[in-house]
Protein backbone atom coordinates (compact mmCIF):
# COMPACT_ATOMS: atom_id res chain seq x y z
CA UNK A 1 0.00 0.00 0.00
CA UNK A 2 1.21 3.74 -1.02
CA UNK A 3 2.23 5.79 1.71
CA UNK A 4 1.05 9.13 2.73
CA UNK A 5 3.33 12.11 2.36
CA UNK A 6 5.73 12.89 5.34
CA UNK A 7 7.17 16.61 5.46
CA UNK A 8 9.55 17.99 7.76
CA UNK A 9 10.82 21.47 8.06
CA UNK A 10 13.13 22.05 10.91
CA UNK A 11 12.70 25.13 13.04
CA UNK A 12 15.42 28.19 12.12
CA UNK A 13 16.63 25.80 9.05
CA UNK A 14 15.76 26.66 5.14
CA UNK A 15 15.19 23.35 4.07
CA UNK A 16 12.35 21.10 4.23
CA UNK A 17 12.26 17.11 3.55
CA UNK A 18 10.10 14.79 2.85
CA UNK A 19 9.55 11.13 2.17
CA UNK A 20 7.06 9.34 0.40
CA UNK A 21 6.48 5.01 -0.27
CA UNK A 22 4.95 3.93 -3.80
CA UNK A 23 3.89 0.74 -4.41
CA UNK A 24 5.89 0.24 -7.88
CA UNK A 25 9.13 -0.61 -8.78
CA UNK A 26 11.71 2.44 -8.94
CA UNK A 27 12.43 2.45 -12.40
CA UNK A 28 8.28 3.12 -12.52
CA UNK A 29 8.79 6.07 -10.02
CA UNK A 30 11.88 7.03 -11.44
CA UNK A 31 10.52 7.26 -15.40
CA UNK A 32 7.19 8.60 -13.97
CA UNK A 33 9.89 11.59 -12.91
CA UNK A 34 12.01 11.23 -16.77
CA UNK A 35 8.87 11.27 -18.77
CA UNK A 36 7.38 14.98 -19.24
CA UNK A 37 4.31 13.22 -20.81
CA UNK A 38 4.13 11.62 -17.53
CA UNK A 39 5.04 14.30 -15.70
CA UNK A 40 2.34 16.06 -16.90
CA UNK A 41 0.20 14.26 -16.03
CA UNK A 42 0.75 14.01 -12.09
CA UNK A 43 2.35 17.37 -11.08
CA UNK A 44 1.05 19.57 -8.63
CA UNK A 45 -2.80 20.29 -7.28
CA UNK A 46 -5.78 18.74 -8.29
CA UNK A 47 -7.48 20.05 -11.19
CA UNK A 48 -4.75 22.20 -12.34
CA UNK A 49 -3.44 21.74 -16.06
CA UNK A 50 0.26 21.31 -16.49
CA UNK A 51 1.99 22.70 -19.91
CA UNK A 52 5.65 21.53 -20.22
CA UNK A 53 7.37 24.01 -22.11
CA UNK A 54 10.85 22.29 -21.37
CA UNK A 55 12.08 19.07 -19.70
CA UNK A 56 15.77 18.31 -20.67
CA UNK A 57 15.90 15.42 -18.42
CA UNK A 58 19.47 15.08 -18.09
CA UNK A 59 22.60 16.71 -16.28
CA UNK A 60 22.77 20.57 -17.34
CA UNK A 61 19.17 20.31 -18.96
CA UNK A 62 17.18 22.32 -18.39
CA UNK A 63 13.37 22.07 -17.12
CA UNK A 64 10.30 25.26 -17.29
CA UNK A 65 6.55 24.26 -17.12
CA UNK A 66 3.53 26.06 -15.92
CA UNK A 67 0.55 25.43 -13.70
CA UNK A 68 -3.22 26.66 -14.48
CA UNK A 69 -5.98 26.63 -11.56
CA UNK A 70 -9.30 26.46 -12.58
CA UNK A 71 -10.30 29.80 -12.66
CA UNK A 72 -7.16 30.27 -15.33
CA UNK A 73 -4.48 31.85 -12.94
CA UNK A 74 -1.14 30.65 -14.43
CA UNK A 75 1.77 29.86 -12.29
CA UNK A 76 5.24 29.08 -13.62
CA UNK A 77 7.95 27.05 -12.66
CA UNK A 78 11.71 26.57 -13.81
CA UNK A 79 15.53 25.18 -13.41
CA UNK A 80 17.64 23.21 -13.97
CA UNK A 81 19.05 19.34 -13.46
CA UNK A 82 22.46 19.53 -12.24
CA UNK A 83 22.83 15.74 -11.53
CA UNK A 84 20.65 12.81 -13.03
CA UNK A 85 21.89 9.49 -12.03
CA UNK A 86 19.15 6.74 -13.19
CA UNK A 87 16.78 4.91 -11.17
CA UNK A 88 18.73 6.65 -8.01
CA UNK A 89 19.24 10.62 -7.72
CA UNK A 90 18.07 13.70 -9.00
CA UNK A 91 19.58 16.88 -8.18
CA UNK A 92 17.88 20.28 -9.51
CA UNK A 93 17.17 23.84 -8.76
CA UNK A 94 13.36 25.09 -8.65
CA UNK A 95 12.15 28.79 -8.96
CA UNK A 96 8.86 29.54 -8.75
CA UNK A 97 8.16 32.78 -11.37
CA UNK A 98 6.42 34.61 -8.40
CA UNK A 99 9.25 34.54 -6.12
CA UNK A 100 12.14 35.46 -8.31
CA UNK A 101 15.53 35.09 -6.60
CA UNK A 102 13.99 32.43 -4.17
CA UNK A 103 16.33 29.60 -5.61
CA UNK A 104 15.98 26.07 -3.75
CA UNK A 105 18.67 23.18 -4.13
CA UNK A 106 16.44 20.38 -4.38
CA UNK A 107 17.32 16.50 -4.10
CA UNK A 108 15.18 13.33 -4.71
CA UNK A 109 16.50 9.94 -3.85
CA UNK A 110 14.94 6.71 -5.38
CA UNK A 111 14.96 3.88 -2.44
CA UNK A 112 13.82 0.10 -3.34
CA UNK A 113 12.42 -1.34 -0.33
CA UNK A 114 11.80 -4.50 -1.83
CA UNK A 115 8.59 -6.55 -2.94
CA UNK A 116 8.19 -4.01 -5.96
CA UNK A 117 8.03 -1.00 -3.16
CA UNK A 118 9.96 2.42 -3.48
CA UNK A 119 10.64 4.80 -1.20
CA UNK A 120 11.15 8.91 -2.50
CA UNK A 121 13.19 11.07 -0.61
CA UNK A 122 13.89 14.54 -1.07
CA UNK A 123 14.90 17.90 0.45
CA UNK A 124 14.91 21.08 -1.02
CA UNK A 125 17.07 23.55 0.34
CA UNK A 126 16.03 27.42 0.37
CA UNK A 127 17.97 30.76 0.49
CA UNK A 128 16.38 31.65 3.46
CA UNK A 129 14.19 30.40 6.25
CA UNK A 130 12.05 32.81 5.30
CA UNK A 131 11.79 31.86 1.67
CA UNK A 132 11.13 28.32 3.14
CA UNK A 133 8.44 29.38 4.87
CA UNK A 134 6.90 31.43 2.16
CA UNK A 135 7.12 28.07 -0.34
CA UNK A 136 5.49 26.17 2.41
CA UNK A 137 2.89 28.95 2.73
CA UNK A 138 1.49 28.76 -0.72
CA UNK A 139 0.38 24.80 -0.69
CA UNK A 140 3.02 23.51 -1.39
CA UNK A 141 2.22 20.60 0.56
CA UNK A 142 -1.41 20.36 -0.83
CA UNK A 143 0.39 20.17 -3.89
CA UNK A 144 2.36 17.73 -3.22
CA UNK A 145 -0.03 15.40 -1.83
CA UNK A 146 -2.29 16.04 -4.57
CA UNK A 147 0.57 15.15 -6.87
CA UNK A 148 1.33 12.20 -5.25
CA UNK A 149 -2.09 10.60 -5.30
CA UNK A 150 -2.13 11.23 -9.21
CA UNK A 151 1.06 9.55 -9.16
CA UNK A 152 -0.11 6.48 -7.36
CA UNK A 153 -2.75 6.26 -10.18
CA UNK A 154 -0.66 6.53 -12.58
CA UNK A 155 1.82 3.72 -11.46
CA UNK A 156 -1.24 1.36 -10.89
CA UNK A 157 -1.75 1.86 -14.47
CA UNK A 158 1.06 1.18 -16.03
CA UNK A 159 1.18 -1.60 -14.11
CA UNK A 160 -2.29 -2.81 -15.34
Amino acid sequence: MSGSLHLEAPAALPWVDFTREFDAPVSAVYDAHRDPDKVRRWLGPHGYEMEVVRWDFAAGGAYEYLHRSPEGTQFGFRGVFHTVRENDTVVQTFEYAGAPDEVSLDFLAFEALGDGRTRLRGRSVGRTVEGRDAMLGSGMERGMNEGYVRLDALLATDRG
